[in-house]
């Protein structure tokens, strides 16, 4: 037979050798990928899956960077509800793109949203619109409201500006809008806060070409403040728990899903110091059969999450962790259970299907 191209290529480029031969335990990383030293500050930001790397990072002996830390006096349960260490700095999910460059921007006072503020109907608690579920029961006022924010703006600029590795979790394309100023809300009004107003708020589904421009906004930003930072972006597997885009919830996943993994190739492709980590693949690839999802088909198992961060602990850092020796009773860990409600109460997306409601 004649030469060609593919005869060359590694075990990497066939399906056969590289996935239907590996099963579940597929490792599909090829070709250079960041390294990360134990001495190196990793931030994390970005979606609820985002919340399982962080905590893998710390559990593995990595100097994971918190500037927004809890007080002392706050015992670790209390702490953790309101978001102090789920993330670097207290800023909640980030789901969108839209929302992270904002957020830079308004920590450096480039931007500052016309609706700030929301007020519970008996003005008996604060929330801040950027952040709605971060404060148990709300701010006491106002001005609390707006010191911690200063805060916490302080933290963000902290994190920014001294980090080494940044790594950010792409969730969702859908989001809400004011139609004043275009600023981006994690949830939409009135579902943790403040009033849903047709004429003040509308829906939007980013388009590749818009991600792809975000991120390379946000890497601008990020490396005009740290010129050494890496990012790592990576996909949540996570599907929609609901979209108001007019479709079934399936195929809207799947087209916001595909966006963001089609944004993210195209950064890491045209970006210096920007790279992809396959964790989407990893968990929804067909090799999985299935095996990585809960009950719900929604939430990660921890034997998923393990996986995706043993195959990045081998090509970060050269460590390699051993496989859980029995998946099957990985469920029945009463820490995998503690793990798996903190995670699912962290991810407000969830509240947008609240039967209660």
């Amino acid at each position: 037979m004649a030469e060609h191209p593919y005869r060359s290529f590694p075990d990497g480029a066939y399906w056969r050798r590289s996935v239907a031969a590996c099963g579940a335990d597929v490792d599909p990383i090829v070709g250079e990928f960041p390294r990360i030293d134990q001495s190196d500050r990793v931030a994390t930001a970005g979606s609820c899956f985002a919340q399982h790397v962080a905590r893998h990072l710390a559990a593995s002996g990595f100097n994971y960077l918190v500037t927004e830390p809890a007080h002392p006096i706050v015992d670790a349960e209390a702490a953790r509800a309101a978001g102090y260490g789920v993330y670097t700095a207290r800023y909640g999910n980030i789901y969108t793109t839209l929302q992270l460059v904002q957020l830079v921007d308004r920590a450096y006072g480039r931007f500052s949203p016309v609706e700030d503020v929301w007020v519970s109907p008996d003005g008996s608690s604060v929330i801040d619109p950027f952040r709605p579920t971060i404060q148990p029961g709300g701010f006491a006022s106002e001005a609390e409201m707006h010191a911690d924010r200063a805060q916490h703006f302080s933290a963000v600029r902290q994190a920014l500006e001294t980090l080494d590795v940044m790594i950010f979790t792409l969730g969702l394309t859908e989001g809400w809008v004011s139609t004043i100023d275009g600023a981006a809300f994690p949830l939409c009004p009135g579902v943790a806060g403040g009033t849903f107003d047709r004429t003040a708020h509308a829906f939007r589904n980013l388009r590749m070409a818009e991600v792809r421009t975000q991120i390379g906004a946000f890497v601008e930003r990020l490396q005009a403040l740290n010129p050494k930072a890496r990012l790592i972006l990576t996909v949540s597997p996570v599907p929609l728990a609901a979209t108001a885009s007019g479709h079934h919830v399936l195929p809207a996943t799947t087209y916001s899903k595909s966006v963001l993994r089609a944004a993210a190739q195209e950064a890491a492709e045209d970006l210096d110091g920007v790279y992809y980590f396959p964790s989407y693949e990893i968990i929804t690839g067909p090799q999985a059969r299935g095996r990585f999802f809960a009950e719900d088909l929604r939430e990660v198992t921890e034997e998923g999450v393990e996986h995706v961060m043993r195959v990045f602990l081998r090509h970060a850092a050269g460590i390699e962790i051993a496989p859980l020796a029995q998946p099957s009773a990985v469920t029945d860990d009463g820490f995998t259970r503690d793990m798996s409600r903190w995670v699912e109460t962290m991810c407000d997306e969830t509240m947008l299907d609240d039967q209660n409601g």
